[in-house]
C-alpha cells in the first residue's frame, strides 16, 4: 500500500477525497428532466443508489414511475432493454447533500440555475460531471460555488454520449445511437485522482462512449463545434432574409452554400488563432489544446467521415453528410409559410454560452475577430440582446448573461492567465545570482519597490538588477509586458 502511495496509483487516504469516489458505492444525482436526464437516469439506475432532480417537473417525474412501475431505456435496432428504478426523484435540491456524483445533463441555458440551487447543500469531494459543459463552464463553476470550489470536482463533458429521445415521459426512453468516443476535461480538488475519477463515470457509462482525456477545460470551450455551426448556418441563410414567408422548410445543413461554408471557415480559423495564442504563453503543464481543438472541416471528418459522400471542401461534405439527412432550419408558422425562429437555441443557446466565451477571450489576448464579429452582431440583433457594443468590446448590458469571461469580471489579460494558471513563475527562470540574494516570495514584494522607485525602502541587493531585468527574468517577454502595463 505504501508503494501505492508513493507511486500515486491508490489513494490510501481516503479522507482526502470524502466518500465520493469509493468505487462501487457511489451514489449520483441527475439533473434534468429532458431526454437525456431521464435515459442517464434509467441506465445509472441500474448500476447505482439514484436521485434523480428535476426543478421544474420533479413530482410529475416521480408520479409517472410510480405509475409505470420502472423506467425503461430501449436501444434501437436490438432487442436490449435497460430498466431500473430511481431511489429518488425530486424537485428537492437539497437531496445532493446525500451524493458523491452529480450529472448535469440540463441545457448550459439553465447550469447556473441548478448549480445556485445545489451550492447551500453540496459536501465536500463531490464531483460535478456537465455534459455537455458548453462554453466557459468552468468560470460559471468557479463564480456559483465561490470557496467552497476548492474542496469540489468538475469534469467537463464536450458533448452528450447519446443521441436519446424519451417516448413516454417519465416511463419509456428509447437511445437512438451512443458516440464511439467523448471528450472530457477535469478539474479536481487536491487528493482527488484523475484516473479514478474518470474511471468511475467510465463504469457508469460503460464500454462506449470511451473517454478521451482533453487538454484542459479551456480546449473543450474553444472546441465547441456548435458556437461555430449553428450562429454560422443561421447568419449565411437569413442575413439578407426580407422578412417574407418561405413556402417549404430551408434546409439547414444540407442547404450550406459556397458563402456560408467561407463565414464557418473564417469564424473557426478565428478560434484557431485563439487557440495559437494561448499555446504561446508560459503554460504550467505542457498540454496543447492545438492538438485538441480542430478546424470545422477537421472535426467533420473526425466525427462523420464515414457518412460524408463529398470531402472535397467544407460546404460539400456538410451538403452530403448522410447524418444531416433532412434536417431543416428552425422555422415558425407564419401567413401559410414559414419564417426563421431566432429564438430557437441555434442563437439562444450557441451564442451567449458558446460564441461569446471565444470572442471574450480573443479580445483579452488582443486578437482581432472580424468573421465572428460580423456574425454576432447579427444574431445579438435578433436576440434582441448586446453583448458586443459598437466599439468593439465585450461589455455589452446583456454580458452578464453570457458565459464571456467578462461576465465574470475577467477584463484584463492578467486576469485571464492567473484564471487559467498560465502564467510560469518557475523558480528554475530566475538566475543563481537572483535566486541566492532572495527567495521567491520575497521577489515579488521587491519588484514593487523597484517599481515604485523609492530609494528608501530598496533592498540592498536591488542595484545588482534594474527592476524591468529582474521581470524579464521571473516571467516570460509577454507576462512581464503586461505587469508593466
Amino acid at each position: 500500500a505504501q508503494l501505492y502511495e508513493f507511486l500515486g496509483i491508490i489513494s490510501t487516504k481516503p479522507e482526502t477525497v470524502g466518500d465520493s469516489l469509493k468505487p462501487h458505492q457511489s451514489s449520483v444525482m441527475v439533473c434534468g428532466g429532458g431526454n437525456a436526464g431521464q435515459v442517464a437516469t434509467c441506465l445509472f439506475g441500474a448500476q447505482r443508489k439514484i436521485t434523480a432532480l428535476s426543478l421544474s417537473s420533479g413530482e410529475r417525474w416521480a408520479q409517472a414511475v410510480q405509475e409505470a412501475g420502472s423506467m425503461s431505456c430501449m436501444f434501437e435496432g436490438t432487442d436490449k432493454v435497460v430498466q431500473s428504478v430511481p431511489d429518488l426523484i425530486t424537485a428537492d435540491p437539497s437531496a445532493v447533500k446525500h451524493c458523491n456524483i452529480v450529472f448535469m445533463t440540463v441545457p448550459s441555458p439553465y447550469h447556473e440555475q441548478y448549480l445556485t440551487a445545489l451550492e447551500p447543500h453540496v459536501r465536500e469531494g463531490t464531483v460535478f460531471a456537465v455534459m455537455p459543459g458548453g462554453s466557459g463552464c468552468d468560470f460559471l463553476f468557479k463564480k456559483v460555488m465561490g470557496e467552497k470550489v476548492e474542496k469540489l470536482g468538475l469534469v467537463v463533458f464536450d458533448a452528450l454520449p447519446w443521441a436519446c429521445r424519451v417516448k413516454e415521459f417519465g416511463k419509456t426512453s428509447t437511445m437512438l445511437g451512443i458516440k464511439d468516443i467523448t471528450g472530457v476535461a477535469v478539474m479536481l480538488a487536491k487528493g482527488m485522482l484523475k484516473s479514478q475519477v474518470l474511471s468511475e463515470l467510465q463504469g457508469l457509462l460503460g464500454q462506449k462512449p470511451a473517454i478521451l482525456d482533453a487538454p484542459n477545460i479551456m480546449s473543450i470551450s474553444l472546441a465547441n463545434p456548435g458556437q461555430v455551426i449553428h450562429p454560422g448556418v443561421m447568419y449565411g441563410r437569413w442575413h439578407n432574409w426580407d422578412g417574407q414567408p418561405l413556402t417549404e422548410k430551408p434546409l439547414f445543413y444540407q442547404g450550406v452554400d459556397d458563402f456560408t461554408a467561407t463565414v464557418l471557415e473564417g469564424m473557426s480559423s478565428e478560434i484557431l488563432e485563439i487557440c495559437k495564442a494561448l499555446n504561446s504563453l508560459p503554460h504550467k503543464d505542457e498540454n496543447d489544446q492545438a492538438r485538441y481543438v480542430k478546424s470545422l472541416m477537421g472535426w467533420y471528418m473526425s466525427s462523420y467521415s464515414s457518412q460524408i459522400a463529398d470531402t472535397s471542401n467544407l460546404c460539400r461534405a456538410m451538403n452530403t453528410n448522410a447524418a444531416y439527412e433532412g434536417l431543416c432550419h428552425p422555422v415558425k408558422d407564419a401567413d401559410g409559410g414559414y419564417i426563421p425562429d431566432f429564438q430557437h437555441r441555434y442563437l439562444s443557446e450557441d451564442v451567449p454560452t458558446g460564441l461569446c466565451f471565444s470572442r471574450g477571450v480573443a479580445e483579452l489576448l488582443g486578437l482581432k475577430t472580424p468573421v465572428i464579429d460580423k456574425v454576432l452582431y447579427w444574431c445579438q440583433d435578433q436576440l434582441k440582446r448586446e453583448f458586443l457594443t459598437i466599439s468593439g468590446k465585450m461589455a455589452g448590458t446583456d454580458i452578464k448573461m453570457s458565459r464571456a469571461p467578462q461576465a465574470y469580471g475577467v477584463t484584463k489579460r492578467a486576469q485571464l492567465y492567473e484564471f487559467l494558471g498560465i502564467i510560469s513563475t518557475k523558480p528554475q527562470q530566475l538566475s543563481s545570482q537572483m535566486w541566492a540574494a532572495a527567495d521567491f516570495e520575497s521577489m515579488q514584494v521587491r519588484m514593487t519597490r523597484l517599481r515604485d522607485g523609492s530609494a528608501a525602502t530598496r533592498h540592498p541587493n536591488d542595484r545588482i538588477h534594474p527592476w524591468k531585468e529582474i521581470l524579464n527574468l521571473v516571467y516570460s517577454a509577454q507576462a512581464s509586458s503586461l505587469y508593466m502595463q
